[in-house]
């Protein structure tokens, strides 16, 4: 039953690998780690880290992480900080999204990363909003959205990094952040048909993954469950209607929207059997031996379709590129550019108002 924990994306507990940590990643094997600000102290440690991960793995990983831009960029921990969407967004300069999204990809490979969480494909309404998306989208309406994404989508991609369109069925009209509660999205499915539904539509054949969010939607039938645990939004929309074939994996089920309203046995039994291939576990590292348990208790077939999902996106995955610390130098400078070509040579060397720090809570 090893095999069930490839259906596990984790989160690691710090900088290295405690023996606990390690034995119990070498028993259960993660399908995937996810690594936060918490895991970021340098250049080379960074990667020493994910070799260790890899070779505790019989079957390579999935390794991921959210770099976007702006604020949501771990990287900038060790680097520099990349624009956000927003600020590409209004430089309304396509080379720059472009070279975004090659520079973005150049750096995750030399670390060792084969997976990133972005692009955020939600529609900006409000940019001001508070719901845990100020700067992240590309667009105040779908075709804005649409074309800015392709440009960092594609340009990520071929860079040799599997790309993660987020967060399905459209997050940004939740009138609270679900890292702290569960939003209710009250739109109809007309409206939801004319924006959000239609941009991961246009996305369904471009993204090689895709990220379910937390939050209720009345308007898609479903009033009940969190679209994240939701076979109505996850098989049923999501596959059959939209038709996307890649992988699907939950939005972090450590957030206040899952853990306000399910334990973990639930959780993990109604995210795989609604359609979700990966169960994300980002901060409960401690919790994912039990999450593993929960997994032989879901039925055969919902496991056997998850396991093959996993496997093909596997099959895609891009090695990292030999560790050099002066060529990741070398790759940073060229954040540093794109930042100054974007927002003025004043702005190369500055962050956002979360300047690097590790936050207790990130941004997913």
């Amino acid at each position: 039953m090893s095999a069930l924990g490839q259906l596990l994306l984790t989160g690691v507990p710090g900088t290295r690998l405690d023996p606990e940590t390690a034995a119990t990643f070498r028993r259960i094997q993660p399908g995937g780690y996810i690594l936060f600000g918490r895991n970021i102290e340098s250049p080379a440690q960074l990667r020493a880290l994910i070799d260790e991960l890899r070779a505790l793995s019989t079957v390579e990983p999935v390794v991921t992480i959210d770099q976007e831009g702006g604020r949501v960029s771990r990287l900038r921990l060790i680097g520099h900080e990349p624009p956000n969407a927003n600020q590409l967004r209004d430089a309304r300069n396509p080379e720059l999204i472009t070279r975004h999204g090659r520079i973005t990809g150049d750096l995750l490979r030399m670390f060792g990363f084969n997976f990133d969480l972005c692009p955020v494909l939600d529609i900006s309404f409000d940019d001001e909003a508070d719901n845990s998306l100020r700067g992240r989208c590309y667009g105040n309406s779908v075709g804005e959205v649409v074309r800015n994404a392709t440009l960092f989508n594609d340009a990520l991609r071929g860079a040799g990094i599997l790309s993660c369109g987020k967060h399905f069925p459209g997050y940004s009209r939740a009138p609270l952040d679900a890292h702290h509660e569960l939003p209710v999205i009250a739109n109809s499915r007309e409206d939801l048909e004319a924006h959000e539904l239609s941009v991961f539509r246009h996305f369904a054949k471009q993204v090689d993954g895709m990220m379910v969010g937390h939050g209720l939607y009345p308007g898609l039938g479903e009033g009940a469950l969190c679209s994240s645990l939701s076979s109505r939004i996850i098989r049923d929309l999501l596959r059959k209607d939209i038709g996307f074939e890649g992988m699907v994996v939950t939005d972090d089920l450590d957030m206040g929207a899952i853990l306000n309203h399910h334990g973990l046995e639930e959780t993990i039994r109604l995210a795989i059997t609604a359609g979700n291939d990966m169960a994300m576990i980002c901060h409960r590292v401690a919790c994912v031996e039990e999450a593993f348990g929960h997994l032989q208790r879901v039925p055969a077939a919902d496991l056997d379709r998850a396991l093959e999902s996993v496997a093909r996106f596997k099959a895609r995955m891009t090695p990292p590129d030999p560790w050099d610390e002066a060529e990741f130098h070398r790759r940073d400078l060229e954040v540093r550019q794109l930042r100054a070509d974007t927002l003025g040579a004043e702005a190369a060397d500055q962050r956002s108002p979360e300047d690097g720090k590790r936050s207790p809570v990130e941004l997913y």
